[in-house]
């Protein structure tokens, strides 16, 4: 008998950072709330773990995050104010987004780094496997990485991260999985089983071009693997330090996920998620699409 493995109902979205790479424009706003054509980053987030079944998104926020538990929240009256004049189909959008599904909060004091953003969500999470987003990271396929992930995990009770593959010389700008195929049914060479991680290598010593993209399914052994990892540069906990602790111990899986993400974590990358996320717009894609065709560059 195939044992059953725990079903993956939590979802942890660090948004503890400080956003300096957007300054001045996360000054005095969070970096999360920054609009994507109509939604801010966070939400593409949220509704990839609505999409794939996650019943309680967990938030890490810290100071100055106000902004997005606002959001989140119920807004009587702009409620009431969008109905009284006319337009209820706003009045529902803004209804929808505070009804998109069970959300905590919990503080990250400092910025200790990615790991210790995960730590802190420890007491909220429990003993059960979760999922980990990161809200810069856009994944619009209706193939939800997220998704994707979450199968794996209730397959094969091991972890699994999201990863892709990057143009060989751009290695130093990601975390590089060192992985071997496992040909493992119904994933064939999509699905494999990771050695080591490298956190941003050299071209030269990279173990392969599999980039992770900012998505985990992770069991709750990570939040031991998390304690004993020790701090690093800038005193900062990473993440892939203690995902290279769960692949010793526990084993972890590499995904190589349907769909294409968009790295909006840095300027460049914002941009060219905004123009394809645009493009892709079904009220506002023709027009943009003739606007960019009309300008002479």
């Amino acid at each position: 008998m195939t044992k059953a493995h725990p079903k993956v109902r939590k979802a942890v979205l660090p948004a503890a950072g400080l956003g300096t790479r957007f300054l001045p424009a996360t000054k005095s706003q969070p970096k999360e709330m920054l609009p994507v054509v109509d939604k801010p980053l966070i939400q593409y987030a949220v509704e990839e773990c609505v999409d794939s079944g996650i019943e309680h998104i967990i938030i890490v926020t810290g100071k100055g995050k106000n902004a997005i538990e606002d959001h989140f929240d119920s807004s009587p009256s702009l409620e009431e104010y969008l109905d009284k004049r006319g337009r209820p189909e706003l009045a529902e959008m803004v209804r929808k987004i505070s009804n998109l599904a069970k959300v905590s909060y919990t503080r990250q004091k400092e910025p200790l780094g990615l790991g210790h953003a995960v730590l802190v969500t420890e007491d909220l999470v429990g003993d059960e496997p979760f999922a980990v987003l990161l809200g810069d990271v856009i994944a619009p396929d209706p193939r939800r990485a997220t998704r994707q992930l979450i199968e794996v995990y209730e397959a094969t009770g091991m972890g699994a991260i999201a990863v892709e593959q990057v143009p060989p010389d751009q290695t130093y700008l990601y975390g590089i999985a060192d992985a071997k195929p496992e040909n493992k049914a119904p994933w064939g060479e999509k699905l494999l089983r990771i050695n080591d991680l490298v956190e941003k290598p050299k071209p030269s010593e990279a173990p392969s071009n599999l980039a992770v993209t900012g998505r985990y399914v992770l069991p709750p052994q990570i939040f031991s693997c998390i304690q004993r990892t020790k701090p690093g540069r800038g005193g900062e906990i990473q993440l892939t330090d203690a995902l290279r602790l769960l692949a010793k111990e526990h084993g972890l899986w590499a995904l190589t996920c349907d769909g294409k993400t968009y790295d909006a974590g840095d300027k460049l990358g914002f941009l060219k998620a905004t123009v394809e996320m645009a493009l892709a717009n079904q009220d506002l894609g023709e027009a943009f699409r003739k606007y960019l065709k009309s300008l002479k560059l």
